[in-house]
């Protein structure tokens, strides 16, 4: 089933029978299909429940307000070169030295494409820290690069970053599908966020992109049972990149 209004795919996504495919749970220790196997996103119920809380006691030692800062920072000092800087600056408040693995974990990470890559990269990741460092770098590196990469266009026609970023979240989401198993039915469903974000029944005039939309009821950090737990870091982090491009500009 491919869903496409915003009603019907917040009805699913705060109903608990649906949950993540399942994936393989027979792999070796530390390589990529064990860690997605262990992680919140790929798990439910209590097991979900128990990983979920790890990662957001690892966030609550987060300030999102240092990291914008960071990354703004970070920014300024590598012009043109802005890509690498949302993973480094998490992953230097995560206490993690050496976040070049973190790419190459995180290209199978979603798909569940193995490679020998991927699994050395995974490896070097757990030989630095814990599973919930590792499970916020890889959520947290495609979609934060992408959010930015989907804003940094049209800074030029609008000064407010969070704004800016907001819409962006609405009108160009990083994470374009997601997909859940109905366990009553056996049956997959996938949930189109482009076509929810842009449901005519919630949002006016839908395919414009507007800044003075304010907060908007998107869903691409997800909603229901399993949002997101990070929404506020992912921002601060793509904020602070945006505004060191926008400064770095500037004669």
């Amino acid at each position: 089933m491919h869903i496409t209004r915003h009603a019907e795919a917040l009805a699913v996504l705060a109903d608990p029978r649906y949950v993540p495919p399942p994936v393989r749970q027979d792999a070796p220790e530390g390589t990529l299909a064990w860690l997605r196997a262990h992680v919140s996103r790929f798990s439910s119920g209590a097991e979900h429940a128990e990983r979920r809380r790890r990662v957001v006691e690892r966030l609550a030692a987060l300030d999102p307000v240092r990291l914008r800062a960071a990354a703004k920072a970070a920014t300024l000092e590598r012009p043109g070169e802005w890509r690498a800087v949302p993973t480094r600056v998490l992953g230097a408040a995560l206490g993690v030295a050496d976040t070049t693995p973190v790419a190459a974990a995180a290209a199978g990470y979603l798909s569940g494409e193995e490679s020998p890559q991927a699994d050395a990269a995974v490896a070097a990741l757990l030989d630095q820290t814990d599973l919930p460092a590792v499970t916020l770098l890889l959520q947290g590196h495609a979609a934060t690069e992408a959010l930015i990469a989907g804003a940094l266009p049209r800074l030029a026609e609008h000064d407010d970053v969070e704004a800016v970023l907001r819409e962006t979240l609405r009108h160009d989401p990083p994470l374009k599908v997601t997909r859940r198993l109905d366990l009553h039915s056996g049956e997959e469903v996938t949930l189109d966020l482009v076509a929810a974000n842009r449901d005519p029944d919630v949002f006016p005039d839908p395919g414009r992109f507007d800044p003075a939309r304010g907060e908007t009821p998107h869903l691409t950090f997800g909603a229901g049972v399993r949002p997101c737990p990070a929404p506020a870091y992912a921002l601060a982090l793509a904020a602070g990149v945006l505004e060191g491009l926008r400064e770095g500009e500037r004669p």
